[in-house]
């Protein structure tokens, strides 16, 4: 088979196909990647094709503020929100991906959750399609915002937005809201944290109780960790446990100053190298850290700053495997979250129970399979 993913060109969208994309490709089938050529080393040491097509995100997001008639584009704002995803990616990428992908000729499509490219390249190749959520489902407020920006490019093109065949769903019972039902066309798909090529996805070592101090991975992502919102958490943190920074694409350790004795800062690493021997996770609640760190059973603070942040920070508060710290509260609250959090085994027991949740969920191998299998 030739299976062809679509992402939006972040790497939050991007690391969430990848085990996805693994399985086919170790499969034999034939594997490629649509989105920008900045992402070209990431799949080379993966050995899976990158079609290179549109812009970066920062011309992305320029052209998304244009559009929706704002100055900042840095600026939350759902109008940007849904030019971003809806509106400039397609006008800046469509025409370029359906050439490359007709090309390459796919059997099928899978495209995030909020990719609009790959739906509109499955309607112009009439090949069925896969949507592969990221976590708990985005709210129908947003997504029909999205979806009626993305249908007026797709009319213009002489094309109907297509329903997606599957719909892969990484979300385990525990995040779940209590009005949750099935999508049509789901099928289950085991998340995983992050890990780089050809490392096996094996479970964190269990800190719990092996050290005088706690040990917390403080990670707010590629996009989120500016180090003068990460610094005040880090002061309040960096007296009660043992931390490990990341300092996600764009920051240095020399940001942060002297004097972190207990304070270990490291660039951008797999999410799956990281966990071993932690406690707990501080989050900015991107759905790759959230679901990845479940994946190994450790309880999470998830203090949201964007995006579908906020999904996150409700589901895990609501299903108590962490607390969530919601804005404009500062870093002492993040502090207070940690004590809670970490004085209170249930928090930890409910994160293993996710952990058991997530580890009966269909293996990506196994979805491969059962794909190609309904492909016939």
């Amino acid at each position: 088979m030739r299976i062809l993913f679509s992402s939006t060109p972040q790497h939050g969208h991007l690391l969430p196909e990848l085990p996805l994309a693994r399985a086919f490709r170790d499969r034999g089938d034939e594997v490629a990647v649509i989105t920008s050529a900045s992402f070209g080393p990431l799949f080379a040491a993966e050995g899976i094709t990158l079609l290179p097509v549109g812009p970066e995100i920062p011309e992305l997001l320029m052209e998304a503020a244009r559009l929706a008639g704002v100055e900042d584009p840095t600026v939350p704002d759902p109008a940007v929100a849904a030019e971003l995803f809806a509106g400039a990616r397609i006008d800046l990428t469509a025409d370029a991906a359906i050439a490359a992908a007709r090309e390459f000729g796919p059997d099928l499509i899978v495209a995030e959750a909020t990719d609009y490219v790959g739906p509109l390249v499955a309607a112009a190749l009439q090949v069925p399609y896969a949507k592969l959520a990221f976590g708990p489902p985005i709210p129908a407020q947003f997504t029909d915002v999205f979806d009626a920006v993305a249908e007026r490019r797709y009319k213009e093109r002489g094309l109907t937005a297509p329903q997606p065949t599957w719909y892969l769903d990484p979300c385990p019972e525990a995040l779940r809201g209590p009005d949750w039902q099935a999508p049509e066309g789901r099928l289950a798909l085991r998340p995983e944290a992050h890990r780089g090529p050809g490392t096996p996805d094996t479970a964190a070592a269990d800190s719990s109780g092996a050290g005088t101090r706690p040990k917390v991975l403080l990670s707010f992502g590629t996009h989120f960790a500016a180090p003068e919102v990460l610094r005040p958490i880090v002061d309040a943190l960096s007296a009660k446990a043992d931390l490990v920074v990341t300092l996600g694409l764009t920051a240095a350790a020399s940001d942060y100053g002297d004097g972190f004795d207990q304070v270990e800062f490291v660039g951008f690493t797999p999410l799956a190298e990281l966990l071993g021997g932690i406690d707990l996770v501080v989050t900015h609640g991107g759905a790759g850290t959230t679901l990845g760190t479940l994946s190994r059973g450790l309880p999470m603070v998830v203090v949201p700053q964007g995006a579908d942040q906020f999904l996150q920070a409700g589901a895990v508060a609501g299903s108590r495997t962490g607390v969530a710290v919601m804005p404009p509260a500062g870093a002492e609250a993040v502090a207070a979250a940690v004590d809670e959090v970490l004085g209170n085994t249930e928090y930890r027991d409910n994160a293993r129970r996710a952990a058991e949740q997530i580890a009966a969920m269909p293996s990506p191998d196994e979805v491969a399979a059962q794909l190609v299998g309904l492909l016939g």
